[in-house]
């Protein structure tokens, strides 16, 4: 395999938030603990140790063993659970929806950056030991978002209806989005393959939180992977203190919105990713997924009939703790309190929301994790290298818009220049020459010279233009190719990782496209990947 990477800025697919936090800017590092680099960890794992309790890691591995009993678990797999309950054991997870058959391809490289930092980690510090983590995001509610997965152009999706936690969904209606899927794979034993994970998963379980296990444990299981739902009863009985915080005082309300002025007062015109509400809660049973406000004292649940006064609520609580499930301001609270955590691994929107959190960790008295933007890759074939290079087309200029990309290549190939700046200069040293001469009479004619000027100057514009226009006529052959081209590599004009589901490279490639990935994915370097494989 052959590999090429670029700076994550150059790419121009990334917020100005994300590459000013990649640069270390120091308007941004208030908003974060520390930066992820390996000799950081050391402080992090200090930190984390003197706060996290042998009494949590108990809790942790117990829960962990009862949602893997129904499950074949490795034995790479099962030694991490164990592992957890080690003083000396830390976890760097990341976390995604139950997106269909995994959904978009950076599902992958969100887990094997995962994988491959507990791994570069362990080399770096070898007295203790490193547990990868996916943490299913098992009470969402977008069902709108997940229920489909892109396959060779097509928009495979399950259509039915959905209320509540996606997680509790009942999987009918997937035998005939198999069907469609089966239909189009051919008969290798990599398309077998993928029909059999297909059906083990969505055909035979009950459940989708039941069927992402069975998936995502079938693709990582030699990797130690350790999967964690945390709609569970005992996980969220160690977040009670933090719920009953959350509904009485609404801390984290103060100090998100506090974070996100801060934020909005910096120069660099950043998007604010969420706002915080008054109770950042869901009250969630087997249909119901609605809000929990306060009124005057009374709490009620969103479009339902369900109130308490405040003891009410926090005897419900203490009850039935796992009826309250965080929103996206306190799912990352609830994630580091129950976990032995160090570093979140996430996209540019999670760490983007990230950024806004860390004063409310600090008020909760929670360590706040290192924040690694997950890694990014760019598969093309030998084939797709060969036709760049005999395009004259970089890795590089593929991230351009494409009317930029095809402006370029024509001005490359061309045998004329298209460029008109000579000609400017020229045109701008004759009219200095005229300003000399303007100055020796009145006002208007210094006036009549701008507008001459002005008018040359855009017929120079205008002629370059229809040059560029005839040229690109000229060689509309080799464009097309070119676009073509950045089309098979960018899906609707879009990122391929954000369109495209492993299963088509996976039909080509098999268990090596994983193997490969896990070989050439550097978590900690801060660059886009460019992964060329042969076909």
């Amino acid at each position: 395999m052959l590999t090429d990477s670029i700076p994550f800025r150059e790419t121009n697919y990334f917020s100005s938030l994300i590459c000013d936090y990649l640069d270390e800017n120091n308007d941004l590092k208030s908003f974060y603990n520390r930066f992820p680099k390996l000799e950081n960890f050391k402080a992090q794992i200090e930190e984390k140790r003197g706060s996290f309790s042998s009494e949590t890691r108990v809790v942790l591995v117990k829960s962990v063993k009862n949602q893997y009993a129904s499950v074949a678990v490795s034995e790479a797999t099962k030694t991490n659970i164990e592992l957890l309950s080690n003083n000396e054991t830390f976890t760097v997870t990341t976390g995604h929806q139950l997106n269909l058959f995994t959904g978009p391809l950076y599902f992958f490289y969100k887990i094997i950056s995962t994988i491959n930092l507990c791994t570069q980690l362990k080399a770096e510090y070898p007295k203790q030991n490193f547990v990868p983590i996916y943490w299913m995001a098992t009470e969402d509610h977008d069902f709108e978002e997940i229920n489909y997965f892109n396959f060779r152009g097509q928009k495979l999706q399950w259509n039915r209806k959905a209320s509540g936690a996606v997680g509790e969904l009942q999987l009918d209606g997937l035998d005939s989005v198999f069907e469609v899927f089966a239909n189009q794979l051919n008969t290798s034993t990599n398309a077998e393959t993928l029909k059999q994970l297909f059906k083990s998963a969505y055909l035979e379980h009950q459940d989708l939180t039941d069927a992402m296990r069975y998936l995502v444990n079938e693709l990582f299981k030699d990797q130690g992977l350790v999967i964690v739902d945390g709609n569970d009863t005992e996980l969220k009985r160690l977040f009670i203190p933090y719920v009953e915080d959350e509904l009485v005082n609404q801390t984290s309300f103060d100090k998100v919105s506090q974070a996100n002025s801060h934020l909005n007062g910096l120069d660099g015109n950043y998007k604010i990713q969420v706002n915080p509400r008054e109770i950042n809660l869901f009250y969630i049973t087997k249909d119901i997924r609605e809000r929990i406000i306060e009124t005057e004292g009374v709490y009620q649940v969103l479009n339902t009939a369900i109130s308490w006064s405040k003891s009410e609520i926090l005897k419900h609580l203490s009850e039935v703790p796992e009826r309250f499930s965080p929103n996206v301001i306190m799912r990352p609270l609830f994630q580091e309190v129950i976990l032995p955590n160090l570093c979140y691994i996430g996209g540019g929107g999670e760490l983007a929301y990230w950024l806004q959190l860390k004063s409310n960790f600090e008020a909760q008295k929670v360590v706040f994790p290192l924040l690694l933007l997950r890694n990014s890759v760019l598969i093309m074939t030998d084939k797709q290298k060969d036709k760049l290079q005999k395009l004259n087309v970089s890795v590089d200029d593929l991230f351009l818009k494409q009317n930029e990309l095809r402006t370029k290549v024509t001005k490359q190939v061309s045998g004329i220049t298209i460029d008109f700046s000579s000609q400017k200069a020229h045109l701008e040293q004759q009219f200095k020459e005229l300003y000399v001469l303007a100055e020796q009479t009145d006002e208007s004619f210094i006036g009549a010279v701008k507008a001459q000027e002005a008018k040359q100057i855009k017929g120079l514009d205008n002629l370059e233009s229809r040059l560029l226009k005839a040229q690109k006529r000229k060689l509309s052959d080799h464009l097309e190719r070119v676009t073509v081209l950045q089309d098979d590599l960018f899906p609707r004009q879009s990122l391929q990782e954000r369109n495209m589901n492993f299963s088509e490279f996976y039909l080509e490639y098999g268990d090596v496209l994983i193997l490969k990935l896990i070989e050439n994915l550097e978590p900690l370097k801060s660059e886009f990947l460019v992964l060329t494989v042969q076909n």
